[in-house]
């Protein structure tokens, strides 16, 4: 149940963005192709590298792009880029901040000295995370540690695609099944915290720990997802703008 509680509130967070994008202009629906008979997706830009110009966005992909696999040295590069991009300390300090809030790990104690230990570990946990589900397992199982953006269809449906992504990934062969690589790699970073983490150790925690990374890593792909959409708006608003000054 706490799984499903932090993963549920992230794909509600999902949603909420989705309706607000949604309110604002009707979905687009895809071209048809020549013939009339089914809708095909559109051409797509290469994805920008990083989201409002800070958050790291280096394993996107277009979805309707002609598979290309990718090697095991380019998964640890993305991993690393992930892991190591200074935002991610950004992300850290958010989980700190609730963690010192709910006096997790009690014997941090609080106050900055508290607060310190928390980001530390929070850190490390991410790190951690980001290279078990994005280096190592996707080597192992050979998996592709990549979001394929979609960008289009509804704006429902796409938020779904992308909430639900951390439970289906793409294989080095271009076939799709489960996500091992997120859930056992989340799996194996939360028992490594346990070592750090000692009031954590319990299988309550542990289940909590796994929930909060995949919902995270599940809100962070709706982000890459409609990125380009937010970003053709702050354009779109700031050229109106422009348009309309005396």
């Amino acid at each position: 149940m706490t799984f499903l509680r932090f993963y549920g509130t992230s794909v509600l967070a999902s949603v909420f963005l989705a309706g607000v994008l949604a309110a604002q202009d009707p979905p687009a629906p895809a071209p048809a192709d020549p013939a009339g008979l089914a809708p095909i997706a559109p051409q797509q830009a290469p994805p920008d590298k990083r989201i409002f110009g800070v958050l790291p966005n280096y394993r996107t992909a277009n979805e309707s792009a002609i598979y290309t696999p990718i090697t095991t040295k380019q998964k640890f590069i993305i991993a690393s880029k992930d892991s190591f991009d200074y935002p991610l300390v950004l992300v850290a300090g958010g989980v700190a901040g609730l963690s010192q809030l709910t006096n997790s790990n009690p014997s941090f104690g609080q106050g900055m000295e508290g607060y310190a230990h928390r980001l530390a570990t929070g850190y490390a946990d991410q790190v951690i995370g980001n290279m078990m589900t994005e280096g190592l397992f996707p080597m192992m199982l050979r998996e592709d540690p990549r979001y394929f953006r979609r960008g289009y269809g509804s704006k429902w449906s796409r938020a779904w695609y992308a909430a639900t992504r951390v439970f289906v990934t793409r294989t080095d062969s271009g076939g799709t099944r489960f996500n091992f690589s997120e859930v056992v790699g989340n799996s194996v970073a939360a028992a490594i915290g346990n070592t750090y983490e000692p009031d954590g150790r319990d299988v309550d925690d542990n289940i909590q720990k796994l929930g909060m990374q995949i919902g995270i890593d599940a809100f962070s792909q709706v982000l890459k997802e409609f990125w380009p959409d937010i970003k053709h708006k702050m354009f779109q608003h700031r050229t109106q703008d422009a348009a309309s000054a005396p």
